[in-house]
């Protein structure tokens, strides 16, 4: 082990030793999400498997079509770019709402009973989904353009990797939501959560692949790094079927944690990334956009 691993791992570990709260958080999560998708690898392979699979390369695949045309363009305005997030930020909290949250509640209450009781799996799993991206959040290594690096030992890792790990936590809760939503094979709650956030990764692939760009990276590379950061959505969507099978209430609770992981997100990356510009009214609009599209899609494809 070399000896910036070891003050790579005592920097982690000071990092736990001061934040107990969150480390507890993140290891209740984690473990939940991994006894979980051991359980769902345990079963026979069956068709929510597969259909959150095939969502989660969809979200693969539209990230790389997004980035594509970094190949070409010089650059981007960040007005421009600012107002494909928003688009973005608004096609997420509308997918929280309409295909994670209002199916989830439904779910609850029809397997516990009460209104009351399933709404309250549902925000038990809004919890272990904020504090599973509080904790990433916490103790991965990566950098915001608005407040640098963050995470224990950030500053033995290249201003380019750390700008990729952002990506990545950014893409796995929406993987996650996928692999959630097909877990009953319901197409009416998959399908519009799946295009909806294929939909927004077009955008998204453009901008995280110019900014890639603006941070280095030959054009060839940063297309290939952010068409790559969209592998996450394939994982996280495993992740999510196997979060909400076994017990039956694993499916309301595993709606509410994509819902809470993706409402974080947005909340605590995106619109502040956003707004750090100046183009706050632009990138507003781009989110009601967004969100009024993702309205009618989950209208028609519901």
């Amino acid at each position: 082990m070399t000896e910036e691993a070891l003050g790579y791992g005592r920097a982690w570990l000071g990092h736990a030793q001061a934040h107990p709260w969150v480390l507890a958080g993140l290891l209740l999560a984690g473990s939940a999400v991994v006894a979980l998708f051991v359980h769902s690898l345990a079963q026979p392979a069956g068709e929510p498997p597969r259909l959150g699979l095939l969502g989660g390369l969809a979200g693969l695949a539209a990230t790389a079509l997004g980035a594509l045309p970094a190949l070409l363009l010089r650059g981007i305005a960040q007005r421009s770019e600012d107002v494909m997030l928003g688009l973005a930020a608004g096609m997420m909290l509308a997918a929280s709402s309409f295909s994670l949250l209002l199916p989830g509640l439904e779910a609850g209450a029809a397997i516990t009973g009460q209104a009351s009781l399933g709404a309250a799996a549902v925000v038990a799993g809004m919890a272990l989904g904020v504090l599973l991206m509080l904790g990433l959040d916490e103790f991965t290594p990566h950098a915001h353009a608005s407040t640098g690096p963050c995470g224990p030992g950030s500053e033995r890792v290249g201003r380019v990797w750390l700008f990729v790990f952002a990506i990545v936590l950014h893409n796995l809760p929406e993987g996650m939501a996928i692999g959630v939503s097909f877990a009953q094979a319901d197409l009416a709650v998959g399908l519009p959560l799946t295009s909806a956030i294929a939909i927004q990764d077009i955008p998204e692939g453009l901008a995280v692949a110019m900014a890639l760009r603006g941070a280095g990276l030959p054009p060839l590379r940063a297309v290939l790094v952010a068409g790559a950061s969209g592998l996450m959505e394939p994982l996280g969507a495993l992740l999510g079927v196997g979060l909400s099978s076994g017990l039956a209430l694993a499916y309301p609770v595993g709606l509410g944690l994509a819902a809470g992981a993706m409402i974080f997100v947005v909340s605590h990356e995106v619109i502040p990334e956003t707004h750090r510009n100046g183009h706050q009214t632009p990138a507003t609009l781009g989110l009601m956009a967004g969100f009024a599209i993702m309205m009618v899609l989950d209208t028609a494809l519901g």
